[in-house]
């Protein structure tokens, strides 16, 4: 159980996000020790001893994600994890009850003992694995530790006492040196570029890597943004069709920091939430004057669920940006999408507040299900599609936004906000900058109706109706088009 925490760091940049990846994991987890199991029923008939090579074979085969998690091997993704957990988790799976059966040897006292054992190993495994040793090693040192007692018991043949016969002896020395070639080539996501920056924690393995406008951040070797003005827009879109001046901002999900940075170019209150502590720690390395930024007075970082945040704080904002981790599809984003946060982001605006969520590309029911989740939360609704080609801001408050125009949007940005936002945009004057970035969005406004009947059958998305995490047998047919954004 360990092992599998370290896994599902190992191979997340191959199978993403979704809930289909643990469950695809899980899967060939528990098909293979079915497999193993079934074997040692068939085979514990014979009455005979098992080989002392089949615990050097499984010493050996726990170390296989090493070699098929590593981006140094072209290998196709499904055969990653299937190569790289199948043959260990098989072997269990037929050794596992074959060490029940000799310890209780019929008595059932002995048996539940056994398996207590078992269970308790099940909750040690992983608080070792995720809060001992992911925290300060790279997954392939981890997995190596949590190897080492398989390692041991692989070399038993090696030790001083009855013989054990020269092919599992020449097994058993041929171990160390293999395990040690596999450790040696099996480097894993976050090793194999130099340059990168890494931090890790009880969360997740964080990198940042690139170089000026193609910089990226990746969490567990999967990407979660770039640097893009749609990460400003969030910021300065809401702010500026505010009917008061701002104090008060909350931005969920911290990210490159880039919405952080631009809400504080506008000199309130700004609270970033954020789940993985490692993210807001490089900061700088997206951002020059990243030191500078934190240390602001209104400048405030919490490390939290955004959603446990919003039900726990009592400070009223006149902003909340949210902007949850991709892909749409991401497992557990649907509780940043669904009406039950909608309704707890209610509870925590001012008069006049604004809730600005940003939604990327998804398919028909993606859009209909947020979209209705939204209508249903919010009296008022307005949707910006993001240069006519992808992912949309929604803007959602409790009275109508006036009817701005681009020109007095622009008006209304203080000079330093007016600055942050034109700051990645072609040399030209800051003034027409700002005017084309607000004319484009106010040309490509999108009535909220036109998403809900892309797919008018979908219900709103609730925390009982994750509908964006569980896509894969609608995406099988041929009713989901999903195309709005290209049109």
């Amino acid at each position: 159980m360990g092992m599998e925490v370290v896994w599902v760091r190992q191979f997340t940049p191959y199978l993403g996000t979704v809930v289909y990846a643990f469950a695809a994991i899980l899967g060939v987890y528990l098909l293979s020790t079915f497999i193993g199991s079934r074997i040692y029923r068939w085979w514990s008939r014979r009455g005979v001893m098992e080989s002392p090579v089949m615990w050097t074979v499984l010493a050996f085969s726990a170390l296989f994600p090493l070699i098929t998690s590593s981006p140094v091997f072209d290998i196709p993704d499904a055969l990653r994890l299937i190569f790289g957990v199948a043959p260990f988790t098989g072997l269990l799976g037929f050794l596992t009850p074959m060490l029940v059966d000799r310890r209780s040897a019929g008595d059932p006292g002995k048996a539940g003992s056994a398996y207590a054992v078992n269970v308790l190993g099940c909750i040690v495994g992983p608080v070792l694995a995720g809060f001992v040793l992911l925290p300060y090693v790279s997954e392939r040192w981890a997995l190596t530790a949590l190897a080492l007692p398989w390692l041991i018991v692989g070399v038993r043949p090696l030790l001083p006492g009855p013989s054990a016969g020269r092919v599992p002896r020449l097994a058993a020395v041929a171990l160390l040196p293999l395990a040690a070639f596999l450790v040696y080539v099996g480097k894993g996501y976050s090793e194999t570029n130099p340059s990168a920056q890494v931090r890790r924690d009880s969360t997740a393995t964080v990198i940042a890597v690139g170089t000026g406008m193609g910089k990226q951040i990746l969490v567990n070797g999967y990407g979660m943004t770039s640097l893009t003005p749609i990460t400003k827009m969030m910021a300065h879109l809401p702010l500026a069709f505010l009917d008061h001046p701002p104090h008060d901002a909350l931005d969920i999900c911290f990210g490159m920091g880039t919405t952080f940075r631009s809400l504080l170019s506008w000199k309130i209150n700004t609270t970033a939430v954020e789940l993985v502590p490692s993210v807001p720690r490089l900061f700088w390395y997206f951002h020059s004057n990243a030191p500078e930024v934190v240390k602001m007075p209104q400048a405030h970082i919490v490390i939290d669920d955004g959603r446990r945040y919003l039900e726990r704080t009592q400070q009223q904002f006149d902003l909340i940006t949210i902007d949850p981790p991709p892909p749409v599809e991401a497992a557990g984003s649907s509780m940043l999408y669904s009406e039950e946060f909608y309704a707890a982001a209610r509870k925590r605006l001012k008069p006049g507040g604004i809730l600005a969520q940003w939604l990327p590309e998804g398919d028909a029911q993606d859009f209909a299900a947020v979209a209705r989740s939204l209508k249903n939360s919010f009296p008022y609704v307005r949707v910006f599609r993001w240069q006519t080609h992808w992912g949309f801001h929604f803007l959602c408050t409790e009275q109508p936004l006036p009817n701005l125009t681009a020109g007095e949007l622009r008006n209304r940005l203080p000079a330093d906000a007016a600055i942050d936002l034109a700051e990645w945009a072609p040399q030209g004057p800051v003034s027409e900058t700002v005017f084309n970035s607000f004319q484009s969005l106010m040309q490509s406004e999108v009535p909220i109706e036109k998403l809900i009947q892309q797919s008018p059958a979908t219900p709103a998305l609730t925390d009982d109706r994750p509908i964006n995490e569980y896509y894969v047998l609608r995406r099988m047919s041929l009713e989901s088009v999903g195309e709005i954004q290209s049109e």
